[in-house]
C-alpha cells in the first residue's frame, strides 16, 4: 500500500518551536537518510495529524510507503522510522521518517496473522499461543505485505510453525532465525492466584508519577537532538 502525505519544511528546530508547531495545529517531524544527491540530511518538516494517524491505523500502518510530498523541496519515498504518541491523549507529538530508494532491498519487521483453526485447540482442549506476533522479511519497498499469513489448520496438541515453515513467497523472505517459533499449541495452565507481594499494598498506595510520552519503536531522539543530527 502507498499514500500520499503533504508536508511544509521548517526553518527552525529546538522544543520551542516544535511546541509553536503544534500549538498550530501540526505535527513536528524530522526526515532522515540521503537526499537525491546521495548526501546523508535530515530535514525538519512539519505534516497534518490527521493524515499521518490515518495512514499508522491502516492495515499496513507504520510499513506503509508513503510518497511525501515537502512544499518548495520536492517529492521523497519514506517509511515512519518511529513516532512519539501523548500518554493522556494519544495525539501524535513528533514523528520520524526514513527515506528509501525503490530499487535497494529492505528489512523490516511484519505483523503475523493466522489461517484456520488448530485441532489441537478444538478437539484436544489446547489453546494457541502466540511466541512472537512479528517476523522480519526482506524485500523491495514496492513489495512490503501487510502481514504473514501462516496456517494453523492441522496443528495438533504441542504441535508449533516455526520461521522454516512460513510458506515461500517470490516478493519476499523471512529473515528472522529459522528455528524461531511463532505460534504453538499447548496446554492450558492451572490458573494460579498469586497472594499479594509483599509491598504491594504500599506501592499501590504511593502517589502515581506524571506520565511520560509513549514512544512507538525504540530510540526516539528528543527534540533538541535535530540540529546535531542536521550537522552530521
Amino acid at each position: 500500500m502507498e499514500a500520499i502525505l503533504e508536508a511544509t519544511k521548517r526553518d527552525s528546530i529546538g522544543k520551542n518551536e516544535a511546541r509553536r508547531t503544534r500549538a498550530g495545529g501540526r505535527v513536528p517531524a524530522v526526515v532522515y537518510g540521503q537526499d537525491s544527491g546521495g548526501k546523508n540530511d535530515a530535514t525538519s518538516i512539519s505534516v497534518e495529524p490527521k493524515a499521518l494517524l490515518r495512514i499508522l491505523h491502516s492495515e499496513s500502518g507504520a510499513n506503509t510507503l508513503i510518497s511525501l510530498k515537502v512544499a518548495g523541496a520536492g517529492d521523497a519515498r519514506v517509511l515512519v522510522k518511529e513516532y512519539q504518541l501523548d500518554p493522556v491523549t494519544h495525539q501524535i507529538l513528533h514523528a520520524d521518517f526514513h527515506r528509501i530508494a525503490m530499487d535497494r532491498v529492505l528489512r523490516i519487521t511484519v505483523p503475523i496473522t493466522v489461517k484456520g483453526e488448530a485441532p489441537g485447540v478444538k478437539q484436544q482442549g489446547g489453546i494457541l499461543e502466540y511466541v512472537h506476533r512479528s517476523v522480519e522479511v526482506e524485500c523491495l519497498p514496492a513489495d512490503i505485505p501487510e502481514s504473514v499469513e501462516i496456517n494453523i489448520g492441522e496443528l495438533m496438541l504441542h504441535q508449533g510453525v516455526r520461521v522454516r515453515d512460513v510458506p515461500v513467497n517470490p516478493k519476499w523472505k523471512p529473515v528472522s532465525d529459522a528455528d524461531m517459533m511463532i505460534v504453538h499449541v499447548i496446554m492450558p495452565k492451572a490458573e494460579e492466584v498469586a497472594a499479594p507481594a509483599e509491598g504491594a499494598v504500599a506501592a499501590a498506595a504511593a502517589p502515581a508519577m506524571p506520565a511520560e510520552p509513549e514512544v512507538i519503536k525504540k530510540g526516539k531522539k528528543d527534540e533538541t537532538e535535530e540540529g546535531e543530527d542536521k550537522k552530521k
